[in-house]
């Protein structure tokens, strides 16, 4: 059969929950556009079941994915790096195709995309040597603070930058052993439900990331106020959103990492997702233990071990 006469075999594309590929509970859709308004694709519109159902994922992998080591926990990211590059084509299309871009800055934008989750994978075994250390007490202990993973956290991702400011807001979360639940940006989704697919054949336990499309608005709101969500990174939420989730998250004593300062059209995308990403997001999303361990009594010659 000559090509003129195929029909073309269109993406269906999913959710990512549990590490598996659900279509959303309520059986909605909505039609994904180019920056022309040509339409791409139908994506799932999540509903609150979805949102809830994502917490319920990521609670049940968060016992492993925090008691994995570090090291390995890096191995993993590197993979994700690894498959991306496998697949470099398909997502500077995807990302071409959502932001309006020429392919070249698409494909740059891919490239740090990629980049961002090796940095992340070097930092797994190391950020704890930066946020934690002895301190000095007066007396005969050792006295060690070690940074832990806060929980499950809940991320709005970008609205602007579909993919470097969606790889940028996840990796340092699950980086420090934190599952996540992920909030796509809303008109452009599609390299985020496409990043499901490589998280789950790059070692990536299921249920560590879980990827939402739809209404950023609708989703967010249970996800804040749902008892089992340790954070909320409100990145993709314009000013009026973000303080409704900020004053919802605080019944449970959420951590929330507060949007950067809003644009003119009221998001929040004015943050240079192409800078050094630095350590802050590393460091937002964990906690800190410190552990008193006595040494023995001081005597006139100094301690005793």
């Amino acid at each position: 059969m000559s090509d003129q006469n195929r029909l073309g075999v269109f993406k269906t594309y999913k959710l990512y929950v549990g590490g598996k590929f659900p279509r959303s509970e309520s059986g909605r859709v909505y039609e994904v556009t180019d920056s022309k308004g040509q339409w791409l694709a139908n994506a799932p519109q999540s509903s609150r079941k979805d949102a809830r159902d994502a917490v319920v994922a990521a609670r049940k992998a968060f016992g492993g994915w925090s008691g994995a080591t570090a090291y390995n926990r890096g191995q993993v990211l590197y993979r994700v790096a690894e498959m991306l590059e496998g697949r470099k084509e398909q997502f500077v299309r995807e990302v071409a195709a959502s932001e309006g871009l020429s392919k070249s800055k698409a494909a740059a934008a891919v490239d740090a995309a990629i980049d961002r989750w090796v940095w992340y994978a070097g930092w797994t075994d190391k950020i704890g040597q930066i946020a934690g250390g002895a301190n000095p007490v007066a007396g005969p202990f050792f006295n060690l603070s070690t940074p832990e993973p806060t929980g499950v956290v809940a991320v709005l991702a970008p609205q602007k930058s579909s993919f470097l400011g969606l790889v940028s807001v996840i990796a340092p979360v699950i980086a420090t052993g934190n599952t996540a639940v992920v909030v796509a940006s809303a008109d452009a989704p599609l390299p985020a439900l496409s990043l499901g697919e490589v998280l789950a054949t790059s070692d990536v336990p299921g249920g560590v990331v879980n990827i939402l499309s739809g209404a950023t608005a609708e989703i967010a709101a249970p996800l804040a106020a749902h008892q089992d969500v340790n954070a909320i990174d409100l990145t993709g939420a314009d000013a009026v959103l973000a303080k409704e989730l900020e004053i919802a998250a605080a019944d449970n004593l959420k951590r929330v990492l507060r949007p950067q300062p809003v644009d003119a059209d009221g998001t929040s995308d004015s943050e240079d997702w192409s800078a050094s990403p630095g350590t802050h997001r590393l460091t937002a999303f964990l906690e800190t233990k410190t552990v008193w361990h006595p040494t023995g009594a001081l005597g006139a010659a100094g301690s005793s071990y």
